[in-house]
């Protein structure tokens, strides 16, 4: 498969990602807004902070209000990472390698940029915003499940895998690093029953408030914190997306489990070792925020690695000899 291919395939599902989980950051927090107390301030900088765009925001918006941080998230054509670029530049990506993706799986990045702009050009208001959001999250259900049904198995799904998982990795990450750094005002409201609401609600925004009753019975820092790391058969759990994602970089390089030939493979298994053979309490040893900041900074050293492996172009060597030669 030529470099070029598997680029576009991989980032296709990478910006298809995540739009989603911008979708899941901005419901939750509307959701989240309807059960705080009465008086508490609504918190909208911690979206922003979700996204890695804070510096981006500020220079721009200053102060984070509910109105400003929504159409920066969602709609704002200027934000590389809001919902709207990100399907622009998937559709872009899709059509690139047009010839190599099913018919179906093309024609759904098309309804899903499509709904869209229509969206954002009748605008976000209060009364359909969370329609959007809701179509944004069925539609990248459909794509996945289109892509998974349509699309052989081979080398260009597994890149297509493996940028939807690493990306979802890193979003699990930062919505649990601003949870338990910003959302709480106070160390006396921790197991209050709003701490409660808000972990309740960050469970909520990966989709996994069921899966995870069904397995601890109550809601536990801790727990969720466990649960969203370290699970290895819930599909949002980090661990779970390092192991996929793994697979996936076996299959393409053809390399046997326990073993690498570049350094994408090693980073990324030296990365879910850490998870495989770890606690909460040794992940949590340094702090919950050090733990997932270092976490993120390998994240990104796989995606590097795996641009430099796969993607980056290489000088190509002349075969031509030269008079000397001769």
């Amino acid at each position: 498969m030529l470099s070029r291919v598997a680029s576009s395939i991989y980032w296709l599902n990478r910006y298809v990602e995540r739009a989603e989980n911008y979708a899941r950051f901005i419901e939750v927090n509307l959701n989240l807004s309807l059960d705080l107390p009465r008086g508490t301030a609504e918190q909208w900088e911690p979206l922003v902070a979700t996204t890695g765009d804070h510096e981006s925001f500020a220079s721009r918006h200053g102060k984070a209000t509910k109105d400003a941080v929504i159409q920066f998230l969602s709609s704002d054509a200027a934000n590389p990472n809001s919902i709207l670029s990100c399907l622009v530049a998937a559709r872009e990506n899709a059509r690139s390698v047009r010839e190599v993706i099913s018919t179906d799986m093309w024609e759904q990045v098309n309804r899903f940029h499509l709904m869209v702009r229509e969206a954002v050009s009748r605008g976000l208001s209060s009364q359909n915003l969370h329609a959007f959001l809701a179509e944004v999250k069925a539609n990248s259900h459909l794509f996945l499940g289109i892509s998974d049904a349509t699309m052989s198995h081979g080398e260009g799904w597994h890149f297509a895998r493996l940028g939807r998982l690493l990306e979802r990795a890193d979003k699990t990450s930062r919505i649990l690093d601003v949870k338990y750094f910003m959302l709480l005002p106070t160390v006396a409201e921790v197991g209050t029953p709003f701490d409660i609401i808000q972990w309740s609600a960050l469970l909520k925004s990966a989709s996994a408030l069921e899966m995870y009753y069904k397995r601890f019975g109550r809601i536990s820092p801790d727990d969720v914190s466990t649960f969203l790391i370290l699970d290895s058969t819930f599909p949002r759990a980090i661990r779970y997306c390092l192991i996929k994602s793994e697979d996936s970089l076996h299959a393409i390089s053809g390399s046997e489990h326990g073993s690498y030939q570049n350094q994408a493979e090693k980073r990324l298994g030296r990365l879910r070792a850490q998870l495989d053979f770890g606690d909460l309490e040794e992940c949590v040893a340094d702090g919950l925020h050090e733990f997932l900041d270092h976490l993120q900074e390998q994240l990104n050293g796989v995606g590097e690695a795996i641009f430099e492996t796969f993607f980056a172009p290489r000088p190509i060597h002349s075969t031509i000899p030269t008079a000397e030669a001769q």
